[in-house]
């Protein structure tokens, strides 16, 4: 397993058996349910930044690496208690290279190429601790620039986060080889940009919080920045009564090995 460091990966193996859907921390009977909220696209002065980071609730906040507001945005989550994760820009299926912007993961990269970038996106998102990807449902299927990916996550300590922008992720395959700690996104707030779908989307996540003990949702800043403050403050109270909301990290059994 190319160059991946010996250290990190006999922590690995120790601590996070196999890190898969079923590998959350174990809820005990009787307890609320865990949620984690991850808001993505934070770096790069979006709207609701702010008010998303003011919410009375301990979000996952998923940053765009080289960006310009990209340490001034870590800084405030970290500041106020939020988890911090890299937003690692990744080539999708549909849509322009552009779209992505600096330092971005395509898949006409070299190897080496893919490391680096890795690295230095890592590096550049201060107080990070995991990894999930800024579109990216063309790379998340290619296993050779994934195995990269993931190998630099496992050496630097970070989890990973799979957004399921496609159907056809290799992540679950390749982290559990590494032995990689990794979870997956249940569903999105705001997949269409409106405050009526956010509210039946978080309606939706109510609902399956009586079922289900674990659970991952993802919104964003920026366009539907706004909406989301509007319908999470709506009903945040509802949620803290309903579930632990946790952040990401706080999901996986072990959690305390990742990066500081």
């Amino acid at each position: 397993m190319k160059r991946l460091l010996l250290t990190s990966l006999l922590v690995n193996i120790m601590l996070f058996p196999l890190m898969c859907k079923g590998g959350f921390a174990q809820v005990e009977e009787g307890e609320k349910p865990s949620l984690s909220i991850v808001i993505d696209d934070l770096g790069n002065h979006m709207n609701g930044t702010e008010d998303i980071l003011n919410l009375p609730v301990q979000l996952t906040v998923a940053i765009m690496p080289f960006m310009p507001s990209t340490t001034a945005d870590a800084n405030a989550a970290f500041e106020k208690g939020h988890e911090v994760i890299v937003h690692m820009p990744m080539e999708p299926k549909v849509g322009k290279k552009s779209w992505l912007g600096p330092g971005a993961i395509t898949a006409d990269l070299s190897d080496e190429e893919i490391r680096k970038r890795v690295e230095e996106a890592i590096e550049n998102v201060p107080h990070a601790v995991g990894m999930n990807h800024h579109m990216g449902s063309k790379i998340t299927e290619d296993k050779r620039i994934m195995q990269i990916v993931l190998e630099v996550c496992a050496e630097k300590g970070l989890f990973y986060l799979d957004s399921k922008t496609t159907g056809k992720s290799v992540i679950p395959t390749l982290a559990e080889e590494l032995h990689l700690p990794y979870l997956e996104n249940n569903m999105f707030f705001d997949d269409t940009y409106s405050v009526n779908h956010i509210e039946k989307q978080t309606q939706r996540l109510e609902n399956k919080l009586k079922t289900e003990n674990s659970i991952i949702a993802i919104g964003h800043v920026g366009v539907s920045g706004p909406m989301m403050v509007k319908v999470l403050n709506r009903h945040i109270g509802h949620l803290k009564e309903n579930a632990h909301i946790i952040p990401l990290s706080e999901q996986i059994e072990g959690s305390e090995w990742l990066r500081q």
